[in-house]
């Protein structure tokens, strides 16, 4: 199956929600963020470089509920401001 190539709105939304997942992160690594939520280190890393930038949402919801994150909030700084 070929994916089609994602928008600029898309990586942009992908970017927002890597930096977000970062600063909530904090100091904690990414290690032991990735194996709470239950998804490799290395997913977490390419979410976070915006190198994966369309996660499934139950990756997304996982790692939002370890991080303290509400969906609402993720969604509110992840949707850009002429949405």
């Amino acid at each position: 199956m070929v994916r089609n190539p994602l928008t600029p709105e898309e990586r942009e939304r992908g970017e927002r929600l890597g930096r977000l997942l970062r600063e909530a992160r904090g100091d904690r690594s990414m290690v032991e963020i990735a194996a709470a939520a239950g998804i490799s280190a290395e997913t977490l890393r390419k979410i976070e470089t915006g190198r994966a930038p369309t996660p499934a949402f139950f990756t997304v919801a996982a790692l939002a509920q370890v991080l303290g994150l509400s969906m609402d909030t993720l969604v509110g700084r992840c949707v850009p401001a002429a949405a």
